[in-house]
């Protein structure tokens, strides 16, 4: 079995490039593979002076200036293509609407799932274009009888197949991901676009979300939203205080809850659940976010689906560790049981199962049961 830049042929690939060092770096990598490269910078904003503040944020004429000066070097034609509309629509709107509804999105799958990997997939094969190659770390390995599995990227600590964990068979036939099977540090990665003569070989990250360039995503959604006085509330529905809208909440959450009432044990106090219904957020202590199970909707498979319960590992966070599962398909959700309770699940969330490296799918949560009493 082997890596897609392996592949025997040369393919016509298109690269999307950030502007930033990792992107420039695997199309650079694939154009020196052998095959026809074209870089791509995806215009996501209508007003793309606004998204980034230092190293926050992207999507700047910067970074389409940046990119463009990356292709230059690697020897291949660039473009910017605008799909400002469709990820106001499919990325944007759908946070806000997630928030709204008491639930923590993840952006950066619903990228992957509905723009890299669905608007500009389907526009390039249109095209006539073989691959999509992205800088994320990971894996697509292709076996003999030509099937396809997403694995983790050769490097733990910059593995990104958790956010990637949304793609489907259709779209990892199409997916090119040079910079999964090397072991490296992002120093070094720094250091052979440097050797590249690639200028974005010092410029930092982008960091949190990208279309919130100052990372005050409560002070965005209030401006989405508008603000809503509520009550924050023990798990007996004690009022402890206000808030000026359940949106700008998470489950977990310790800081900013603005509670004058200590606890009665002295114990710090978090979220435990957001009802947009009646605009409250419930507090109380830590051992109350223990989850033993969870149900999940709208799953994806990078595969096969699983015909019956399985034994998996799952993680539930783009940068948090794994955990054991059990897993089944009942009526097309999800039902998960976790082997040991774990703490602050989210509805909103993802959950991506694994089977070792090998990405087995994802699903979105729906809901959870908590280890000691009752469903958030």
């Amino acid at each position: 079995m082997t890596d897609t830049p392996q592949r025997s042929r040369p393919l016509r690939v298109l690269a999307a490039m950030s502007g930033g060092v990792d992107s420039a770096v695997a199309a650079a990598r694939a154009a020196e593979a052998g095959h026809d490269v074209t870089g791509v910078h995806l215009a996501l904003s209508a007003n793309p002076q606004s998204f980034r503040t230092g190293a926050r944020g992207c999507c700047t004429i910067e970074d389409s200036r940046d990119a463009r000066r990356a292709a230059d070097v690697i020897g291949i034609p660039f473009y910017v293509w605008d799909l400002a509309d469709r990820f106001r629509e499919d990325v944007v709107e759908d946070f806000v609407a997630e928030y709204e509804a008491g639930r923590t999105p993840n952006p950066c799958l619903r990228c992957n799932e509905k723009i890299k990997f669905a608007a500009l997939l389907d526009k390039a094969l249109a095209l006539g274009f073989d691959a999509v190659c992205t800088g994320h770390y990971a894996k697509v390995i292709v076996h003999e009888d030509g099937t396809r599995e997403l694995h983790r990227a050769s490097d733990m600590a910059k593995d990104q197949s958790y956010v990637l964990g949304v793609l489907d068979d259709k779209q990892l036939a199409h997916a090119m991901f040079p910079l999964g099977d090397t072991v490296t540090t992002k120093d070094e990665i720094r250091a052979e676009a440097e050797r590249r003569g690639l200028a974005v070989a010092k410029k930092p990250d982008s960091h949190d979300i990208c279309f919130i360039a100052d990372g005050d995503t409560q002070g965005f959604l209030a401006n989405r939203l508008g603000r809503s006085e509520g009550d924050i509330v023990d798990e007996s529905g004690n009022r402890l205080g206000t808030h000026e809208g359940a949106y700008g909440f998470t489950i977990g959450q310790r800081k900013g809850l603005r509670i004058g009432t200590p606890a009665p044990d002295g114990k710090p106090r978090y979220v435990l659940d957001i009802s947009p219904v009646t605009n409250t957020v419930t507090v109380g202590p830590a051992d109350a976010l223990d989850v033993s199970a969870l149900t999940a909707i709208k799953p994806r498979w990078c595969g096969v689906a699983p015909t019956g319960p399985g034994t998996y590992t799952a993680q539930l966070r783009a940068h948090g560790g794994e955990t054991e599962v059990t897993a089944r398909l009942v009526d097309g959700r999800l039902e998960v049981s976790f082997a040991e309770p774990v703490r602050g699940v989210a509805p909103g969330q993802a959950i991506v199962l694994y089977e070792g490296t090998r990405v087995v799918g994802s699903a979105t949560i729906a809901s959870t049961t908590r280890a000691t009493a009752g469903v958030a």
